[in-house]
């Protein structure tokens, strides 16, 4: 199975509602946070958990961000390792295609209790432990520990199959609206970096909660909106691109409102997730959002100077002038 090698203030983020007598927007409230004090805002890392992704230099990075004093918090996904281990218990994993084209994974109760068991569990732990050994007082943490991250819970989802348009129930996933702020932000000022992986806590319509599957790039987003912190989302390419078969297309920096529409015209097939986080995360209130390849020697440095696809928040602050 795929892993990791172990050897070498609760804040809402929820959508607006009618009745918020609230002035502040959580863009306004996340940046506050992330200047009062004088604090930089922490640095928020999605390691992917594809194969061709080697966690090392990202952990090695990240000890030196940390050694000199940046906060950090790390999320890490895992699919390949879910899927390997669905595989090798006889069950088939099953993907589907959303109406709007976005194709996702199809969580039911076998593969929830697989989430828990390899993501939560082995990933996780052996994440956190390439950290410790790396020099890193590293917090291991899933998205129901303190209720890290919550939100309603989606029994039935909408999906295409056959060019029709159909229901499918028996879903265990869920839409981050809450990050509990407070927990993070006590875990880094006690000068822990929390390690991060769904399962997410999901409220069901009885009041009662369960831990359900998200999306590792748009838990990354939410906490990086909810932090004020910038986010990284490392992968197994340089960035996005133009022609996504021609690397020396690469979108170096998206500012405008025209330039991040020409970044989601490019993203197909797994970018397209990544950028939809980027923008939920932009939107909460980080102020950069940067894809950027996960195996050079100092991933997280590159990207924060430039090296991959950089996506400014004031891709809405102008469309909002308008």
């Amino acid at each position: 199975m795929t892993g990791y090698n172990t050897d070498s203030r609760a804040a809402r983020i929820s959508e607006p509602r009618a009745d918020d007598q609230s002035t502040e927007s959580a863009a306004h409230q996340a940046n506050q946070r992330a200047t009062d004090g004088g604090r930089r805002p922490p640095v928020v890392v999605k390691i992917g958990g594809a194969k061709a992704v080697d966690p090392e230099g990202a952990v090695s990075d990240i000890a030196s961000l940390v050694g000199d004093g940046r906060e950090v918090v790390v999320v890490h996904g895992g699919s390949t390792a879910v899927d390997d281990t669905l595989e090798r218990m006889g069950i088939e994993p099953t993907y589907v295609e959303t109406p709007g084209g976005v194709t996702g994974r199809f969580t039911d109760e076998e593969t929830i209790e697989v989430f828990e068991m390899v993501m939560a569990g082995k990933l996780n732990t052996e994440l956190t432990t390439l950290f410790r050994n790396a020099g890193v007082d590293a917090l291991g943490l899933s998205g129901v520990d303190g209720g890290l991250l919550t939100g309603p819970r989606k029994s039935a989802v909408r999906v295409l199959e056959d060019g029709k348009k159909k229901i499918k129930r028996g879903d265990h996933s869920g839409k981050i609206t809450d990050v509990n702020v407070d927990l993070l932000e006590s875990v880094l000022g006690n000068g822990y970096t929390p390690v991060v992986s769904v399962p997410m806590l999901g409220e069901n319509k009885d009041s009662s909660v369960t831990p359900v599957n998200a999306d590792a790039d748009r838990s990354a987003a939410a906490i990086a909106g909810a932090l004020g912190g910038e986010l990284i989302m490392l992968t197994d390419v340089t960035g996005i691109y133009e022609d996504p078969t021609d690397p020396s297309t690469l979108i170096e920096s998206a500012s405008t409102p025209d330039e991040l529409e020409a970044v989601k015209t490019a993203a197909e097939g797994f970018m397209t997730k990544k950028v939809m986080a980027a923008t939920e995360a932009l939107d909460g209130g980080s102020p950069a959002v940067f894809v950027a390849d996960a195996n050079s020697d100092a991933p997280v440095t590159d990207a924060l100077s430039g090296t991959g696809t950089t996506i400014h928040r004031s891709v809405f602050q102008e469309e909002a002038d308008q």
